[in-house]
């Protein structure tokens, strides 16, 4: 549903380009990731305790500020499996499924996960897949809200009900409190 409602705006975010540096013992992970945003393509750096956290950080810094819902989730499961056939010596033909599960303010599980041969390539396609989805959810509960705002001025209830009910299954995807908060500040 909201890839419908977005339509052409659905922000696609795909990795481009990954760099990791760790000393270790010093449980400081830093981040250079390259991520292509539609036609864009974005350089965004952090740091952060692990892999994980810094990629969520670097990606946070780039798109909170804009998608309030960002910064109401939570980590509260992460997993890595792997799928091994054996070759000769260390070869191995293997890959790994990274899973990582959140939680929004409202207390509702999400699950993101890929799968590749390289776990940190899968570990930060994981946090962008969960990235695209908590911005993409916040825009089309603001276009939705937008929507029956105008459907309620214009009179046509049957809008107000078609948007009403969208509203309703999208809202369980964002944190609406502070996306509402934030539009009722602008509108004010």
């Amino acid at each position: 549903m909201i890839r419908r409602v977005l339509g052409d705006g659905y922000v696609a975010l795909a990795l481009v380009e990954l760099g990791v540096v760790e000393r270790p013992g010093d449980g400081v992970t830093k981040v250079n990731v390259v991520v292509k945003e539609g036609a864009l393509e974005v350089a965004v750096h952090s740091e952060g305790v692990g892999l994980v956290d810094a990629v969520f950080q670097a990606l946070h810094a780039r798109y909170a500020p804009e998608y309030q819902s960002l910064s109401s989730i939570a980590l509260v499961g992460f997993a890595v499996s792997t799928a091994i056939e054996s070759g000769r010596g260390i070869r191995t033909d293997a890959t790994c499924t990274v899973t990582i599960d959140v939680t929004n303010s409202m207390g509702r599980r999400f699950t993101f996960q890929d799968t590749s041969r390289s776990m940190t390539s899968s570990a930060t396609r994981a946090v962008l897949a969960m990235v695209e989805h908590f911005v993409n959810s916040e825009r089309a509960f603001v276009t939705l809200y937008n929507a029956r705002q105008d459907a309620q001025q214009r009179g046509r209830v049957d809008l107000v009900g078609r948007f009403t009910a969208e509203l309703a299954e999208v809202v369980k995807s964002t944190s609406y409190t502070e996306v509402i908060e934030r539009m009722q500040r602008e509108l004010g």
